[in-house]
């Protein structure tokens, strides 16, 4: 499935880097899903107790903070909310290990402790910052994230859980396709085609990553590049799905005959326009 293909991971041949990737220097605690659950601590990594990972995980996706009553019975839908809630009592107290101390609650909620951010919502505001065109010099850098290596919490089959890791999904490939889009904006092609041809392995049918690839080639000066991604995406779609390539990526096919100067988003890559 092309969950299982896609995630995210930290450039870095370290289990955990000197500074967590893409949290701000401050932080002190980060709750890493992405290939997760577990802390990093200080730059220390940290194990979760196996009895306390889902309502971390919980409490992270859910903004920081969630009901009591509403963890209980998602995390435990199976049983009555007197035994749920025993269930969540005895989990919390699971979580104050040394180092793991990050969750606090009172009668009515949970809550991150304040300090305490969490990897998803760094790659979140990255990613929104590119969707929408107001990317920082730091988000073009290079890149934190890649769609072919980790997943969010890996092996998971929480429905709370596969409908985040889909969520996610969709942001970090949209996220992706708009990065390469500003790369060959500002001539950086070769940044461009790197980063288009990682979308395109993690999802080769997804027809608007396989058009900024042609574009960052045609961008570059590559024609032959560019009619070689074309001619095996179109191989694909019709082996795959017995269908022709979309209309705007035959279109722009049909430049071959043309010479392409500069970046032809404007005409060719329209952005908030998604074809799958």
């Amino acid at each position: 499935m092309a969950s299982d293909r896609l995630g995210v991971r930290v450039m870095s041949p370290h289990p955990v880097p000197p500074r967590t990737a893409g949290v701000p220097p401050r932080t002190e605690r980060c709750v890493h899903l992405l290939g997760g659950p577990y802390l990093v601590v200080d730059g220390r990594r940290v194990t979760v107790p196996e009895g306390g990972k889902r309502l971390l995980a919980f409490v992270a996706l859910g903004g920081g903070r969630v009901e009591r009553r509403r963890a209980a019975g998602t995390l435990w839908p199976e049983t009555d909310d007197l035994r749920a809630a025993g269930n969540l009592r005895s989990t919390l107290w699971r979580l104050r290990a040394p180092g793991c101390e990050v969750l606090e609650a009172d009668k009515a909620s949970i809550w991150l402790r304040p300090g305490t951010a969490v990897d998803v919502e760094v790659m979140h505001g990255w990613a929104e910052r590119l969707i929408a065109g107001r990317p920082t010099p730091a988000d073009l850098g290079p890149v934190l994230w890649r769609a072919d290596v980790v997943e969010l919490l890996p092996g998971w089959h929480d429905e709370w859980a596969l409908l985040e890791r889909e969520r996610m999904r969709q942001l970090l490939l949209h996220a992706l396709e708009a990065l390469a889009r500003h790369l060959i904006e500002r001539g950086r092609c070769p940044e461009a085609v790197t980063v288009a041809t990682t979308t395109v392995a993690a999802e080769p049918l997804r027809e608007s990553a396989q058009h900024v690839l042609i574009v960052a080639h045609l961008a570059e000066g590559n024609l032959v590049e560019a009619r070689r991604s074309y001619d095996a995406y179109e191989a694909l779609v019709r082996r795959e799905l017995g269908v022709a390539p979309g209309r705007r990526i035959r279109e722009l096919a049909g430049t071959w005959s043309g010479t392409v100067t500069g970046p032809p988003l404007a005409a060719a890559a329209p952005r908030g326009r998604t074809v799958e």
